[in-house]
């Protein structure tokens, strides 16, 4: 029931994620949220109480996990950010280690090394993904401005090409007809 509720939260989120990206959400729904996931957090600790030795100590980690992957992922939606996503999978990141490491703890010797070895080499890997995650987006958002005064330049060049070719029809007129003519294509391609 309970990473019931936490799955419908990020299945929801994951929904929602194209509007989101656009406008955030309400500070209602973030409230609301909050609220929820403290809530699940608090229920999910408490399945841990029966639990003994690394057992509970696992069991904990992933509530704690699950809560901090929970609020980063809300803050993702809230303020949908290029540092709030990253923030998000930073959060997933150090999660999986800490249960991965507690999981460890079950090992010894040489066993209890490569598992802990493993844990933080997964854990890397995946900050890194999400460092290349954070720069691919951040290098779209920087090539969309690009690509906006690109256009813009490109836009402008045109106009002031068709302006050219409007004044020589023009030179072809004279008199009141010839200023009109300009009058007009002053007008029409904005210019002063």
């Amino acid at each position: 029931m309970k990473t019931f509720t936490l799955t419908a939260i990020a299945a929801a989120i994951a929904l929602c994620a194209p509007a989101v990206a656009l406008a955030g959400m309400p500070k209602s729904d973030y409230d609301a949220g909050k609220k929820t996931i403290e809530a699940d957090y608090k229920a999910a600790k408490a399945g841990c109480e029966p639990l003994v030795g690394n057992a509970k100590d696992i069991c904990q980690a992933e509530a704690k996990g699950k809560e901090k992957v929970a609020l980063a992922e809300l803050g993702a939606a809230y303020k949908p950010t290029v540092k709030t996503r990253y923030d998000a999978r930073l959060a997933k990141a150090e999660a999986d280690y800490s249960v991965a490491k507690e999981k460890c703890d079950d090992k010894a010797g040489n066993d209890k090394d490569v598992c802990v070895k493993e844990a933080q080499a997964a854990q890397t890997a995946a900050k890194a993904d999400a460092k290349a995650n954070m720069k691919v987006a951040d290098a779209k958002q920087a090539a969309g401005k690009q690509i906006v005064e690109a256009r813009k330049d490109a836009a402008a060049d045109k106009r002031n090409a068709e302006y050219a070719v409007a004044k020589e029809k023009c030179d072809a007129l004279a008199g009141g007809a010839k200023d009109t003519c300009m009058g007009d294509a002053k007008a029409r391609y904005g210019k002063s």
